[in-house]
């Protein structure tokens, strides 16, 4: 299918300007964001002419310029067209964050074609569906994936796969060390005619002698998909164009304008958020910042990270910070390097944010803990609490160029100022809609009576009189484990598959670490009983249907499910049972 031939409703500029009470905070220049007529490509071209052989990215002992990342990427780019990829094909990238999947998304954008950027921790299922949905051609795949995709790449469109592992960019000390504790143990495909290995891949490029830039990407191009879940709370494919990566991209270095050259990112976010992207990798490599890779995330190496690298910025979601007060090595670890520390993904209360500013005081940094709002609709950051214009308890103001209102939910009227309503965004980066689902687009983005098109966030909020976001809570019952999205209904339907289940309904209950995580309340068939067996029987169908942080925590068995009137299982009840027993055995 044809990327091009997709309608999507798209940002065009403002059919009436909307109001801005936040506008003093910026000036008019930067109110008036220019977003230009170029490729995601196109424009980290640029930083690598200004920056060259600076390091761009740091992985493994490993440091790769901007020239030669950009060498890297070109490469990948002729490769992609010897082996048949064209302007508007879709190509998956399921990998953590390796070099090689950075050179593969950036690479298919020079040719216009999409990457389709995938959790390596899905199911097989949830695999297969990926390619399928998306009508994908060609996999870049992590060689730890390769066991679930050897079981459905059959079932797929897939022609070719081009396997990558964390060890490919490593120095030779870091390779051998991986190889003695994990590579060894990695099933890794035979070389075929359906895979193909990174360092193959690029050979095969070498003597293709073709223009692979002959057609032009402009802003409004599809450049990634990314994955979230739309109002009915179904995983739906997120297209954001080239223009909404590069307007996130230079609103963030508009409001964040003391970022430079010197400055050192962890970049431990994944690069399937749209945060761990974004902000991460798009907007660090821009500003000339130094990209440290971090494939997988160990909360007991937290201590060792920060020393080695020292850096001066970190980003991430709640569980992150958690794992920073929980890491005992922390406790003789300076802080004084750090410039900024964003909170996304999720909220945080009032006490877990005083006690992240007080470890950060205590440990010499200048800094206090920033957060934001944001979603991937929207390139994952649409507001921020920032350190020269902050109100504590909120999560600040609009980045400028975008615009928030708060409205009575499912509606185009705005509700008086400090009064709670659904917030609503209207911007240069909101998407251009949800891949192949008009429905849905539909639902998510409306035009008001303003003439303008609005994202409607599915979150409650309010706005005070300064411009200043209160996040409250979500309309949608998706739950947030440790920054990733879990939609209950999803959970469900893979419980209610099994012969012993007669209903099911998943919640989210909170979690010390992860903030929550799924807890799911079954009733059995008649016949059938809560035995070890039946919950190994369940946990495996969960491992075989659903990506591993969707698999619930807890489960809990009773003869029969609480209902509503018009007879649904009543989640809302079971929520607050589950937590007035915690409250009952936490005060015994």
């Amino acid at each position: 299918m044809n990327i091009l031939k997709m309608k999507f409703m798209r940002f065009l500029g403002f059919k009436t300007k909307p109001k801005a009470p936040w506008k003093k905070y910026y000036t008019k220049d930067e109110m008036k964001i220019k977003i230009p007529d170029i490729s995601m490509y196109e424009l980290l071209e640029k930083s690598v002419k200004k920056y060259g052989n600076k390091t761009a990215i740091e992985y493994y002992g490993t440091k790769i310029s901007f020239k030669d990342l950009l060498k890297h990427i070109d490469e990948a780019a002729r490769s992609f067209k010897a082996l048949g990829i064209h302007h508007g094909d879709i190509v998956t990238v399921l990998s953590a964050n390796v070099p090689e999947a950075i050179y593969a998304i950036y690479g298919l954008n020079k040719i216009g074609a999409v990457a389709n950027i995938v959790h390596p921790l899905s199911s097989e299922n949830e695999i297969k569906e990926a390619l399928n949905r998306y009508s994908t051609v060609m996999l870049v795949a992590i060689d730890i994936t390769y066991e679930k995709v050897k079981n459905i790449i059959a079932d797929t469109k897939v022609y070719k796969t081009v396997v990558i592992s964390a060890r490919d960019s490593m120095n030779m000390l870091y390779k051998i060390g991986y190889e003695v504790t994990s590579g060894r143990k990695v099933l890794k495909p035979k070389k075929n005619n359906m895979y193909i290995y990174w360092r193959d891949f690029i050979a095969s490029g070498r003597t293709y002698d073709k223009p692979i830039g002959k057609h032009k990407v402009d802003k409004d191009y599809p450049a990634l998909i990314l994955h979230s879940g739309g109002s009915t709370g179904i995983p739906k494919g997120i297209v954001l164009s080239n223009g909404n990566m590069n307007a996130q991209r230079l609103q963030a270095l508009s409001v964040l304008d003391d970022l430079n050259i010197d400055d050192v990112i962890l970049s431990i976010m994944p690069i399937f958020h749209g945060f761990g992207f974004a902000v991460g990798i798009n907007d660090a490599l821009s500003c000339g910042a130094k990209v440290v890779l971090i494939p997988i995330f160990k909360a007991r190496e937290f201590d060792k990270l920060i020393k080695k690298h020292n850096p001066s910025i970190l980003i991430g979601v709640p569980t992150l910070f958690e794992a920073l007060l929980g890491n005992k090595g922390m406790n003789k670890v300076k802080l004084s390097n750090l410039k900024y520390v964003i909170s996304g993904g999720d909220s945080l209360n009032k006490e877990r944010i005083s006690k992240i500013n007080d470890f950060l005081s205590h440990h010499g940094a200048k800094t206090k803990m920033l957060q934001g709002f944001g979603m991937t609709e929207a390139v994952a950051v649409v507001s921020l609490d920032l350190k020269a214009n902050s109100k504590p308890g909120t999560v600040g103001i609009p980045f400028p160029g975008t615009y928030v209102k708060i409205v009575k939910p499912s509606t185009d009227i705005e509700v008086p100022l400090g009064e709670d309503g659904e917030i609503c965004i209207s911007g240069p980066s909101v998407m251009l809609g949800y891949y192949d689902n008009e429905k849905e687009t539909n639902e998510s983005l409306r035009i008001h009576s303003d003439g303008n098109v609005w994202l409607h966030s599915g979150d409650i909020g309010s706005m005070d009189e300064d411009g200043f976001i209160t996040y409250k809570q979500r309309l949608k019952r998706m739950i947030i484990t440790s920054g990733y999205n879990v939609y209950p209904s999803q959970i469900e339907e893979v419980l209610e598959k099994h012969p012993a289940v007669l209903d099911s309904s998943v919640v989210g209950v909170p979690h010390p670490y992860k903030q929550e995580v799924a807890k799911a309340f079954i009733a059995l068939k008649k016949g059938y009983h809560d035995t070890p067996s039946l919950r190994k029987e369940l946990n495996d169908l969960c491992k075989k249907n659903l990506a591993t942080y969707a698999i619930p925590k807890y489960y809990e068995f009773r003869k029969s499910l609480p209902k509503t009137m018009i007879g649904k299982v009543d989640f809302k009840k079971l929520q607050q049972e589950n937590m007035e027993k915690r409250e009952k055995d936490d005060k015994n």
